[in-house]
């Protein structure tokens, strides 16, 4: 039972202090305690979170949380090669699994972000171009009110992904994208997972 509410983290039922929204249940603790915010630096991993957040886009994390196996089912484990190749007969497909989120939009974005992913190979690769875009600085959030929905590296990330042939990377989808994989900590300042990542110290 969680209790104790103090600077917009909640003390678990194990003593640990999380944000509320990781505090409602478990599925988005256990997202919270061994994933978000650490830091993503392989091909595959990178694309699924673009992917994923773009799905996410108007709808809540824990929707896409709970569907995350069957995404993955869906879009070949996230293989870029293997998503870039689908075509008419898979967007089919997808439209009609109900496992995954069903837009029609996001689905051909997905394949199209794969197939930029794969053109971005032969000039250092999307893991490199990505985090190029990391700030000097991370926020220190001492509240949700302190927490930031988009930045100037977001902006600018995303204007970049643009240019390279990505939908649906917008400056908010991507500022999410940066806290998901490590770029920024937005941890709060009590959390227990602050300075977790080894990328930003706790302070």
């Amino acid at each position: 039972m969680e209790s104790e509410k103090a600077n917009g983290v909640v003390r678990g039922d194990d003593g640990l202090f999380r944000p509320t929204w990781a505090a409602s249940d478990h599925l988005m603790r256990d997202y919270y305690d061994t994933e978000w915010g650490m830091p993503v630096r392989d091909e595959r991993g990178l694309f699924e979170r673009i992917s994923l957040e773009a799905f996410q886009s108007g709808l809540s994390w824990a929707t896409i949380l709970r569907k995350r196996p069957a995404f993955r089912t869906a879009f070949a484990d996230f293989d870029p090669d293997a998503v870039a190749a689908f075509g008419d007969d898979d967007v089919d497909c997808l439209l009609g699994d109900a496992g995954i989120v069903r837009n029609r939009a996001k689905i051909l974005a997905t394949i199209g972000n794969a197939r930029a992913t794969v053109e971005m190979r032969g000039d250092g690769g999307l893991v490199e171009f990505v985090w190029s875009f990391q700030p000097a600085e991370t926020p220190q959030p001492r509240t949700f009110a302190d927490v930031p929905t988009s930045s100037p590296e977001s902006l600018a990330l995303s204007k970049a992904l643009r240019g390279r042939g990505f939908r649906f990377v917008g400056p908010t989808t991507m500022f999410a994208l940066m806290e998901a994989v490590g770029m920024i900590d937005t941890h709060l300042v009590d959390s227990h997972r602050r300075g977790s990542s080894g990328v930003w110290p706790r302070a």
